[in-house]
């Protein structure tokens, strides 16, 4: 049986507070979604409403919760006042989803965010928004394991801000061959120990993590 993140009589308020906390942070606030997402991870205010305490998801408003982490950040009470006038945006949409998923799976918003982006749930509005919410939470997971399909070179390679042909030219290993591997056509596990060794050099890692 899964376990959820908190009690489920918590959940459609939770959902209305970061589906409107989104929308304000966007049109009233003027926030990009994925830098207020951020903020909102790291002043850690996500990790309180991914806990379910109450006076998160149950006793402020979304933009109350947005005023929180605006004055968490910067010190000083937001006096910008909201929009009542609003619809459900696709900012409202991938605030009320997140929400969902998070308390479905009981996954927390740095790591849910860290695999998919505020935007990319923006974009899955249409055709999302009329569908059920299993059907938006099926899509994320998919989406996730694809992601985590990367094969470790590909993984390490974009940690370290280089693209294939700055590695290879940094490595002496030709980009067909690293392309190769990172699409898994080749196995990195049966290179040389030399090939192993200069990517792993070029990419400034063991190369134990490299073959993890």
């Amino acid at each position: 049986m899964m376990t959820h993140a908190y009690d489920e009589i918590y959940l459609e308020s939770a959902q209305k507070a970061m589906g409107s906390m989104f929308h304000f942070a966007v049109y009233d606030l003027k926030w990009n979604l994925d830098k207020f997402v951020n903020v909102f991870i790291s002043t850690g205010v996500a990790r309180l409403m991914q806990k379910g305490c109450p006076d998160f998801v149950a006793g402020k408003s979304g933009y109350e919760v947005a005023y929180e982490v605006y004055y968490r950040l910067t010190g000083s009470y937001c006096e910008i006042k909201p929009d009542f006038s609003f619809g459900k945006s696709p900012e409202y949409f991938a605030g009320w989803s997140s929400a969902y998923y998070s308390w479905y799976k009981n996954i927390p918003y740095d790591v849910l965010f860290g695999e998919i982006s505020a935007e990319t749930m923006v974009n899955m509005y249409h055709p999302y928004h009329e569908m059920d919410i299993i059907q938006f939470v099926d899509s994320i997971d998919a989406c996730i394991i694809e992601k985590q399909k990367d094969s470790q070179l590909k993984r390490l390679r974009m940690c370290a801000n280089l693209t294939q042909k700055q590695l290879a030219l940094r490595s002496g290993v030709s980009q067909r061959m690293i392309e190769q591997y990172e699409q898994g056509r080749k196995n990195l596990n049966h290179a040389s120990v030399s090939t192993v060794k200069q990517l792993a050099v070029a990419i400034g890692c063991s190369i134990e993590q490299l073959l993890r």
